[in-house]
């Protein structure tokens, strides 16, 4: 449930439109509905401004169709991240509105009504083009929370030129910058040493075998002299854009 459904309701007690009954009724999902497998979290929206996600890793496609169902009762929509076709497929025949992007691995159903900034702007950047799975899971997740999203793909330190001479107005238009990178994770503070704005650092399991599987370059973020930067964790494309919507929501 979230802001708006919730004073429409009391608003409708209000005018009498509808019973005290019937409004505790369509609230008695608050603060979460217990399905035996998941306990699904109705208050998040009210809470936190977006609804719980669905970590599809791990969990049956059964047990995904039956949350999601769920979910829609209460929200009118859902975001599932790191979902596969097979899944998708699954989904789609119980909630015919799903969408699915296929390189960020992402399911959704956007609930109407949101407004998006026509001013305030997040821009997700990527070291390279094998960045660009987790660029997508953060895009596809920003949008899905009413932000508006510009990319800058495969603009990386080994031709940074291609940044510098080209894009440096993007850098200052942005409101928060998610900055994406494998290998030895070395982009995000040289964006962060340019721009004012927060920058957020995602490290990335791209590279070679001393990357580590991604160790490396958030290390390398970690310990980066540039201040105003914060890092997530590896290929966390969904982590970094809820941190850059809270901040472009503010």
């Amino acid at each position: 449930m979230n802001r708006k459904t919730l004073r429409k309701i009391l608003k409708d007690v209000q005018l009498k439109k509808i019973s005290v009954q019937d409004a505790f009724l369509k609230m008695k999902a608050l603060p979460y509905r217990d399905i035996g497998i998941a306990k699904i979290d109705g208050h998040r929206h009210l809470r936190k401004g977006f609804p719980e996600a669905v970590f599809c890793e791990g969990k049956t496609t059964a047990q995904i169709v039956r949350i999601v169902k769920n979910m829609m009762k209460d929200e009118g929509g859902f975001i599932a991240t790191r979902a596969g076709r097979k899944v998708f497929n699954a989904v789609k025949k119980a909630v015919p509105d799903a969408g699915y992007n296929e390189e960020a691995r992402i399911i959704t159903v956007k609930k109407a009504g949101g407004r998006v900034s026509s001013k305030k702007s997040i821009l997700i950047i990527t070291a390279g083009t094998s960045d660009i799975p987790v660029a997508e899971e953060a895009k596809v997740t920003a949008e899905f929370m009413d932000n508006r999203v510009e990319v800058l793909y495969d603009v990386g330190v080994a031709g940074i030129h291609r940044l510098l001479i080209d894009h440096l107005d993007d850098l200052f238009k942005a409101n928060v910058l998610i900055v994406i990178a494998g290998m030895e994770g070395a982009l995000p503070s040289i964006v962060t040493g340019i721009v004012s704005r927060p920058v957020i650092a995602v490290p990335t399991s791209v590279g070679y075998g001393a990357n580590f599987k991604g160790l490396s370059a958030l290390l390398s973020m970690m310990n980066s002299c540039a201040p105003g930067m914060a890092v997530v964790n590896i290929d966390n494309g969904f982590g970094a854009a809820c941190i850059a919507s809270m901040i472009n929501h503010m």
